[in-house]
């Protein structure tokens, strides 16, 4: 196997075990992760980012499988740990660049599905579903699911063995004694692959600086039963990540306890809980009610979960914001309360600080983790994360899935546990899995933008330039000229957000463009070209003397 790099040649050798990272080592989400042996390759899950308020018009972001481009025909599955947009969400877009068969639980394919069918792939995909603590053989590699604890049911760890020795892989795992609806992580089964020698530890380093987790999901679950007891005939909202299977039925509890009916707000809710009946959790529940349905309740009988609790534009809890009431729409004002059941993903806080600002405008009330307890969670504390490393006692550990302060943070921690080996990777990195293992180069990697119903690499000319409309504004004009040069008429001026039409400032720079036409020697200003070069120059130096801004400028000539 050769990956040609810069220029140099790399060669994984035939009898190496070797690890990739795809996307999802060096930051948050689009985990695709890659290990090769005997000129086979073994995918683990596939993941999206999310573009925050930097990329306007990216829906989301995606790892970019070049590597993979001569290697289809060898790659023997992709295996998903759980159900999660930053684990499967990619695959729906990358599916023709990849074409292997996916194994996954049946709660994991359930959401796979429905994302597929949003591509147009349903039914034209080999998904096989596997049951937890069942194994795969995918020759030359054997996996076995292994139940980790997570908010989303049905989360597995991966012990992969090959010849070589066993990898375990966690994808995103908790200790929590005392679940609702998941499964306890099996630390039975974590010791004995211990015991039988781990070679190399993948694992997630989302919350490695956390402090140690004490309270379980059922402790959450009594505190919103009280909490709904306490706000008595109000209206009450809680807001929480969809695919918290666990605390949504922690909410409908919630709601039994205190004789109210559950209604559900967004549509990532409903296709949750159509994944999660689907596949035997809920079933015990009644059908939750619609908008329409809650209407026609009388007030303070229903509690409400809603999407948006990160914030999101036109989210369920986003609608409920509106200060004036919407036709057949929930409307919540003042003494109502709108909880807010989840954490705060980085880089959040400004869109939730606003959501919040509105409802706190109408005089809602917002209880979120600093006034009662409601939300943990879904990933392991730091200190947890020792006791896994008792457990496993790897020969390598690789730090995935955060930034670079948490991926350092755990490869120190790793290695202060007598870990013999520890690296932080650069995705695109290839590691041999060995007695002494090594980076023997780095591969091809990227990210790629979903904009609209395109793919395009991120550093994509349209983005690039729609980045900076955002930022600094835009700013055509247009220049009609004689054939010899000589301006004809006035300037037109088109900005966007930058100046004022009519302005003092509008007329000055007009006037720095035309100066700087009429300082060109009669024989260059028969060239376009360098009149082109000419205006944009006056309106680079104008703006930024004045305005400090770097706008995207679009010159029209028009020769008469």
């Amino acid at each position: 196997m050769n990956e040609i790099i810069e220029n140099q040649t790399i060669t994984i050798p035939h009898d190496k075990l070797v690890f990739v990272p795809l996307g999802g080592a060096t930051g948050i989400g689009m985990n695709f992760f890659a290990y090769g042996y005997k000129n086979k390759w073994l995918l683990v899950d596939c993941g999206v980012g999310f573009p925050g308020d930097g990329l306007p018009g990216v829906d989301v972001l995606l790892p970019d499988p070049i590597f993979l481009a001569d290697k289809k025909k060898d790659i023997v599955g992709l295996v998903l740990t759980h159900g999660h947009e930053d684990h499967l969400g990619a695959i729906g877009y990358l599916w023709h660049q990849l074409q292997c068969p996916i194994y996954a639980t049946a709660f994991t394919n359930e959401l796979l599905e429905s994302k597929l069918m949003e591509t147009g792939l349903l039914g034209r995909v080999d998904v096989t579903v596997i049951n937890q603590g069942e194994c795969l053989d995918l020759n030359p590699f054997e996996i076995e699911f292994i139940a980790m604890s997570h908010s989303i049911p049905e989360s597995s760890a991966l012990a992969i063995r090959t010849q070589q020795g066993t990898i375990l892989h966690t994808g995103d795992w908790k200790w929590d004694s005392d679940p609702i609806l998941n499964q306890e992580t099996n630390k039975k089964r974590l010791k004995e692959l211990g015991q039988e020698g781990v070679l190399a530890f993948v694992c997630d380093s989302t919350n490695v600086f956390g402090e140690k987790q004490t309270l379980t999901e059922q402790d959450v679950q009594n505190s919103l039963i009280e909490l709904v007891r306490k706000y008595h005939g109000k209206q009450i909202a809680v807001g929480c990540f969809a695919s918290n299977v666990s605390r949504i039925q922690s909410i409908y509890q919630a709601a039994v306890q205190n004789n109210r009916e559950i209604c559900l707000l967004g549509r990532s809710l409903w296709r949750i809980d159509a994944a999660a009946r689907a596949t035997g959790y809920f079933k015990d529940m009644p059908e939750f009610l619609s908008e329409q349905e809650a209407l026609e309740r009388p007030i303070g009988s229903v509690l409400y979960i809603c999407t948006g609790s990160q914030g999101e534009p036109y989210s369920a809890l986003s609608n409920l914001s509106t200060l004036t009431p919407q036709k057949n729409s929930v409307y919540f004002g003042p003494e109502d309360v709108v909880i807010f059941s989840s954490r705060i993903i980085p880089g959040n806080e400004k869109a939730i600080a606003l959501l919040q600002k509105r409802f706190k405008a109408k005089d809602v009330t917002i209880i979120t983790n600093r006034e009662a307890l409601v939300h943990v969670s879904g990933h392991y504390a730091g200190p947890d994360l020792i006791e896994m490393y008792k457990l496993v006692k790897p020969h390598i550990a690789l730090p995935v899935h955060g930034e670079a302060r948490e991926l350092n943070e755990h490869a120190s921690l790793a290695k202060k546990w007598q870990v013999p080996y520890s690296f932080a990777l650069e995705d695109g990195e290839i590691l041999t899995l060995e007695q002494e293992p090594k980076i023997i180069g780095q591969t091809e990697t990227g990210i790629l933008a979903v904009d609209g119903k395109k793919i395009l690499p991120l550093g994509a000319e349209v983005i690039r330039k729609r980045r900076k409309m955002i930022e600094d504004g835009t700013l055509v004009v247009t220049v009609v000229l004689d054939k010899q040069g000589h301006i004809l008429g006035d300037l037109h001026l088109s900005t966007f957000g930058l100046l004022e039409t009519g302005s003092d400032d509008e007329t000055a720079l007009k006037e720095k463009i035309i100066q700087n036409i009429n300082e060109l020697d009669n024989s260059n200003k028969e060239r376009d070209d360098l009149i082109e070069n000419a205006v944009r120059t006056g309106i680079r130096q104008f703006l930024k003397e004045f305005y400090g801004k770097k706008p995207l400028i679009e010159v029209h000539l028009v020769r008469i």
